[in-house]
């Protein structure tokens, strides 16, 4: 069969792990209407795909996304306004299967990671950036807004956070993005793939149900008071969870000082 992916590889490096590696390093993996729907498409196949247990994202060369391609967004200037609600919803739907794919997903982000390159790290569970990584969500330089990924990176850093970096465009380091929660963690340029890896390591640990309830779960959880409603889902779920065949394994393994059955070997 052949490889449908045309500007996106697609490898596995070890035992229940997927990268998927965007591939247009001349144009720092800025993406268009093809990359779009390459990565809907792969993060598709790898959510069904019961040997893939995590899902790393990184970018080609020395940035990780500049963010929409500059010719697709004056293409989108001149197309009528059905053409654009299309090509958004488009959008709108990748960031939104990346956001749920049920594996966890880990960004890995090197150099600069612009508009919706931002959108991109924040859809992803865990995201890990360089010492060299830099950061801006920098539609409004364009006349545009970051409606698309707004609630993403609201979700990653607050609404006033995230307000700020819209507004002002500015670009931050990687420091600063620790900081406010856009990424959890900063590491060197040669260290990013062992830091990565370690991250991985952790992850595959996991039972692939007990992460899949916690997406599940917390995608329904908001920040704030603890309502009734929010105690009883958390009981049902608990209360379903503790009688897996998973759940019995990990128990067993645990006590029987050995490694889950999950956990490649």
């Amino acid at each position: 069969m052949s490889d449908p992916y045309q500007i996106l590889s697609l490898t596995r490096p070890r035992p229940g792990v997927a990268q998927v590696t965007m591939s247009r390093p001349a144009v720092f993996n800025a993406f268009d209407e093809q990359m779009i729907a390459e990565l809907d498409t792969v993060f598709t196949q790898l959510a069904a795909d019961d040997s893939v247990r995590v899902v790393v994202l990184a970018g080609e060369g020395r940035h990780f996304s500049a963010g929409a391609d500059l010719q697709w967004m004056q293409r989108a200037s001149t197309a009528s306004r059905e053409w654009n609600l299309e090509d958004a919803r488009r959008f709108a739907g990748m960031l939104a299967r990346i956001a749920a794919c049920p594996k966890p997903t880990v960004a890995r982000v090197q150099g600069a990671a612009l508009g919706g390159g931002v959108g991109l790290a924040c859809a992803c569970d865990i995201a890990i950036a360089a010492d060299n990584a830099s950061f801006s969500v920098s539609e409004a330089k364009f006349g545009i807004l970051p409606a698309v990924i707004g609630p993403y990176v609201t979700n990653a850093v607050g609404k006033r956070q995230a307000l700020r970096l819209a507004l002002t465009t500015t670009r931050i380091a990687a420091a600063e993005a620790l900081a406010i929660g856009l990424v959890q963690q900063v590491t060197t340029l040669d260290a990013l793939n062992v830091t990565v890896d370690a991250t991985v390591k952790e992850l595959l640990a996991g039972g692939p149900n007990a992460q899949r309830e916690i997406k599940t779960l917390f995608a329904q959880l908001d920040v704030g008071p603890i309502t009734p409603e929010a105690r009883e889902l958390t009981a049902q779920t608990i209360s379903r969870v503790r009688g897996t065949d998973e759940a019995r394994e990990g128990f067993a393994a645990f006590l029987g000082k050995r490694p889950a059955n999950w956990i490649p070997q």
